[in-house]
């Protein structure tokens, strides 16, 4: 919302109507681009922020895939590792309790 300068009355009684009011237009067009330059700043940060939370987001999914994968890889070793050793708990039992029943 743009501030309108204003200037005591004193200064208008002084200098008179136009001189005050071109010196208040003067203040408003400087406060305008001042106000137009700081905001194609704050975009431009913004754009730079954005870009890098994109790149940081990028990275972080990167290396969750990463460990995902590591884990996934890890799990099916441990699978393979519990199968084996059900196989041969189970074949052990099994032939336990054919050599009992054959007494």
């Amino acid at each position: 919302m743009p501030v309108t300068a204003r200037l005591p009355r004193k200064f208008y009684e002084t200098f008179g109507d136009q001189i005050a009011n071109e010196l208040v237009e003067w203040f408003n067009a400087v406060d305008l681009t001042y106000r137009s330059d700081l905001r194609d700043l704050n975009e431009a940060n913004f754009g730079r922020f954005d870009a890098k939370l994109e790149q940081r987001t990028a990275e972080l999914r990167a290396e969750l895939q990463a460990g995902f994968a590591r884990l996934e890889a890890a799990l099916a070793a441990q699978r393979a590792d519990l199968v084996k050793w059900m196989f041969l708990f189970w074949a052990g039992t099994a032939l336990t309790v054919v050599g009992l029943l054959k007494f």
